[in-house]
């Protein structure tokens, strides 16, 4: 049976974050994509100009019309813009509680352009992470959701990571590291019940990282759908977003910063005859 990820996300029109990404990295990792819209955005690789968000039963009707016909082996939050949205999602996802939720907590795009309403952050507080298998904050996130300042350290890390655990009752916390200033970027794995897995890839100088957190969350979702446990699918996928970096930096596209390279493999192999 091919696996079936499932992205509920925005779009964006310049391709390389959001649903686009999504489906580009299942894709690239041999899963079966669908998708939940949940916004438009007109967007490119210089900011965000414009945001549209779909009307929320309507989102809530696409959820119900993926997961009753396709067999979803897990599912993934990116972009979802209002409260409304997000508790449609969330009560939509409750009839399907069996399924594995990566939650990408977007609030913020690599422009500076914020993505969520500020009235919104509570709904991903409350309602949003305590339906996940894990999240995906980068640092700026995490503060966020803590209303703290950013950690500094690897320690200030692993303990934002436990209390996001604590106070919202997460499964497990990926503590995104990129934007540090370590030498190395430094991602840390927190589980609620149990030790800290450290994942640590040397930092590439380059500001074309459009769509590495779409990118991350989507590889994370993609392998836990094809039956990977979380450890192996958070190893394998910052592997991936490593290679997606380093590519996307050598082949950049657009006139501000461009996106990760989703498809180098694909392209390194040449596509089928």
């Amino acid at each position: 049976m091919v696996p079936i990820a499932l992205t509920i996300a925005g779009s964006d029109s310049s391709g390389g974050a959001g649903i686009q990404a999504d489906l580009k990295t299942f894709t690239a990792l041999g899963v079966y994509g669908a998708s939940v819209l949940t916004a438009l955005t007109a967007q490119n690789t210089q900011g965000v100009q414009g945001v549209l968000p779909v009307d929320p039963p309507f989102v809530a009707q696409q959820i119900r019309s993926v997961m009753t016909d396709l067999h979803v082996g897990a599912a993934k939050t990116g972009m979802l813009a209002t409260a409304a949205v997000i508790n449609a999602v969330v009560k939509t996802l409750a009839e399907f509680p069996d399924i594995p939720l990566v939650v990408d907590p977007v609030m913020v795009a690599t422009s500076g352009d914020v993505l969520l309403e500020a009235d919104a952050i509570d709904a991903v507080r409350h309602l949003l992470l305590p339906r996940a298998r894990v999240v995906t904050p980068n640092l700026p996130e995490a503060a966020r959701l803590l209303d703290t300042t950013e950690a500094k350290t690897d320690s200030e890390t692993e303990e934002q990571g436990r209390e996001i655990c604590r106070r919202f009752g997460c499964k497990a916390v990926l503590m995104k590291g990129g934007h540090g200033s370590s030498v190395d970027a430094v991602d840390l794995l927190i589980e609620a019940e149990g030790p800290t897995l450290r994942l640590s890839t040397p930092r590439i100088d380059t500001r074309h990282t459009h769509g590495t957190g779409c990118t991350l969350s989507a590889a994370i979702a993609a392998l836990l759908a094809t039956g990977a446990d979380l450890t192996e699918a958070v190893q394998r996928s910052k592997a991936f977003i490593q290679d997606a970096i380093v590519h996307g930096a050598k082949n950049p596209i657009g006139k501000g910063n461009g996106p990760v390279d989703h498809l180098y493999a694909i392209r390194r192999n040449g596509p089928p005859v």
